[in-house]
């Protein structure tokens, strides 16, 4: 088996996660990390031991071409995501791309199709879709273990201090320099329990989203949203509602819901866990093992693996990122709405946590759950 020869795009923040994960699958004989793509190169302490002293360098085309990498793992500022994904490709440079893939539908679709136009493969970074757990709840559908589903809900209570905000300069933006960021909490930290939803209601695919209603709020001081509910319409005429917030007041697991005539499936898509509760059954809990992407993208060019999270799988989550994009700017949360927690530098909404509970519950919005600083509801299609 000869080993993958990789890039790194972005190699601190999240891209420090990657580096480890490139480590593990180098001990494995699997890849070898030949280069790292920063604008100011890593010191030797912030290379994990083992990995050895890969070429850097600040212009991504070169050192793909000097590297010969066959590889590339992008964990860049989401507005850089397109353009370094075609630089790739022009080169033939087979890809992992983190999510979110795009700031919009537009440079969505300018990625996915100059990567289809190219021939190489492209895994979006959607973790949890590797998750085992994905067809495990599948086949429990498809055998009619909760009866019919009638919808999906998805519930994010996260914490996050205000330093978050400041961790980089497109953090908490909705534009940069006149550059769509889109960093909101649903098309970002929570993007997962959105896309998860949206993939096990069988609704991964653009065309799939018929409709979408949005409630974005801010409780931080910043120009995009970190408590929001959205709810999507889907031509499988199911509708799959995500509330998430990093206003938390007891931060918890994140999850998807799945609502059936006769039960119900909960997924800690994080813990790769499941609960199955139906009608005339005790409850039934599960773990399930995880398909690391980057492997499975180096299996699908060893071995000819089937790729897990291809782009076109995520078209419907860029429809939502879209509308998001689309819509007014987050409603600033009245200051008697939030307090703050001088200890952890972060700001909670009272009551926050039941609510997300209660929007992946009932599949309804913060104002219809009788949230009075919910907005006006925003509809796009």
């Amino acid at each position: 088996m000869s080993t993958v020869d990789i890039v790194l795009a972005g190699a601190r923040g999240h891209g420090r996660w990657h580096l480890d994960n490139i480590r593990r699958l180098q001990d494995k004989g699997i890849v070898r990390l030949a280069g790292i793509c920063e604008l100011t190169p890593l010191g030797a302490d912030e290379i994990p031991d083992g990995l050895g002293t890969p070429e850097q360098s600040a212009d991504f085309g070169a050192l793909l071409d000097s590297t010969g990498a066959r590889v590339a793992v992008i964990c860049t500022p989401i507005p850089t995501h397109t353009d370094l994904a075609l630089t790739a490709a022009a080169r033939g440079v087979h890809m992992l791309l983190e999510k979110p893939p795009a700031p919009s539908y537009a440079e969505f679709r300018r990625m996915a199709d100059g990567v289809a136009a190219a021939g190489v493969a492209c895994q979006i970074g959607f973790q949890s879709l590797g998750s085992h757990a994905v067809p495990a709840i599948r086949e429990m559908i498809a055998e009619g273990a909760v009866g019919d589903v009638v919808g999906m809900g998805g519930a994010g209570a996260w914490a996050r201090p205000e330093s978050y905000y400041r961790r980089a300069p497109w953090a908490g933006k909705r534009r940069l320099n006149g550059v769509d960021v889109v960093d909101g909490v649903l098309t970002n930290p929570l993007a997962h329990a959105v896309a998860t939803g949206l993939a096990l209601n069988g609704s991964a695919r653009d065309e799939d989203v018929t409709g979408v209603e949005l409630e974005l709020l801010r409780a931080n001081a910043i120009e995009s949203d970190d408590t929001s509910c959205v709810r999507v319409t889907t031509a499988q005429g199911r509708q799959v509602t995500v509330a998430a917030t990093l206003c938390a007041e007891e931060p918890g697991e994140p999850y998807v819901l799945i609502h059936g005539t006769r039960g119900r499936i909960t997924f800690w898509y994080k813990q790769d866990r499941v609960l199955l509760q139906r009608a005339d059954h005790g409850p039934e809990e599960y773990e399930y093992g995880r398909t690391d992407l980057l492997e499975n993208l180096v299996d699908h060019l060893t071995d000819g693996d089937d790729l897990l999270v291809v782009p076109d799988a995520t078209g419907a989550f860029m429809k939502v990122v879209e509308a998001i994009r689309l819509a007014p700017d987050p409603t600033p949360l009245p200051e008697t709405a939030w307090r703050l927690l001088a200890e952890e530098e972060r700001r909670v909404v009272p009551g926050i946590d039941a609510l997300v509970a209660a929007a992946a519950d009932t599949l309804a919005l913060y104002r219809e759950l009788g949230a009075g600083w919910a907005p006006p509801r925003e509809v796009s299609t």
